[in-house]
């Protein structure tokens, strides 16, 4: 367990040590420390790389807020309700998290150039939406298929509407889940370069900048913003986890 750890996290050192490395056109020998890439990560290449990381993030905030708001549509309806074909939904649901990457983008990529729509951001931001609504689905469903239905009885013997009901009780119950399901479709979305490439056109996300400049030389400012996600990432999930566990502490003091 130590040896894999040790392995996955030597190319993220490497990243963050890297990003401070005082490099000219190629950032693959250190040369000196330097702090000057952090303070200036948009003058390399005209902010081709603060463009890219600009393009990354406009994406996958879209394309999250679409595929999490259908997603959880549809985990509510396949899980709350009884109709035709809801068995053959699930199972093509399932086909986009299956099918290898290559194959699922040059199938977008070609039925884009059927009906003639022009590749740009637009496309990316549909082939992105497409293959993170099972995630969603998945994620979501399973939040759903654990609540308990006696807590929407109640809502409803106090009178509730149906509306009332679902953002009063069903909704803050299902928040989690579909939290978690926009973090993973937000994840998916900005790391994805296979279905993008496909898909871009002349739009450049921060992975394909990082793809095409690995023939020459990643700059010291990609491994920058990259080291910024990881930090960011990082201070998330452990402020998550320090939150949650002063939560569990106060309802066993409370419950003591």
């Amino acid at each position: 367990m130590v040896i894999a750890f040790v392995f996955l996290l030597i190319p993220i050192a490497y990243t963050f040590v890297f990003s401070f490395n005082d490099s000219l056109k190629s950032n693959i020998a250190w040369r000196g420390f330097t702090f000057d890439k952090w303070l200036n990560v948009c003058n390399v290449e005209g902010g081709a790389v603060c463009e890219a990381f600009g393009n990354s993030i406009l994406i996958g905030v879209v394309s999250t807020v679409v595929a999490t708001t259908l997603g959880t549509m549809i985990a509510i309806a396949l899980v709350r309700y009884r109709f035709r074909a809801r068995s053959s939904i699930s199972l093509l649901l399932f086909l986009p998290m299956a099918t290898p990457e290559v194959v699922l983008g040059a199938g977008l990529a070609a039925q884009f150039l059927a009906v003639g729509v022009p590749k740009d951001m637009t496309t990316i931001i549909l082939a992105h939406t497409m293959f993170c609504i099972s995630f969603v689905v998945v994620t979501v469903k399973a939040r759903v298929a654990s609540l308990d239905p006696a807590l929407e009885e109640a809502g409803r013997d106090l009178y509730g509407s149906p509306r009332e009901v679902f953002w009063r009780i069903t909704f803050p119950l299902l928040t989690p889940g579909i939290m978690a399901a926009a973090l993973l479709s937000f994840a998916l979305s900005f790391d994805d370069f296979i279905i993008t490439n496909f898909n871009s056109g002349s739009v450049t996300t921060f992975p394909k900048y990082i793809y095409i400049s690995a023939a020459r030389g990643i700059p010291a400012e990609a491994n920058v913003i990259a080291s910024a996600v990881f930090i960011v990432a990082l201070v998330i999930v452990v402020g998550a986890q320090v939150s949650r566990a002063a939560r569990a502490k106060r309802l066993a003091a409370q419950t003591g």
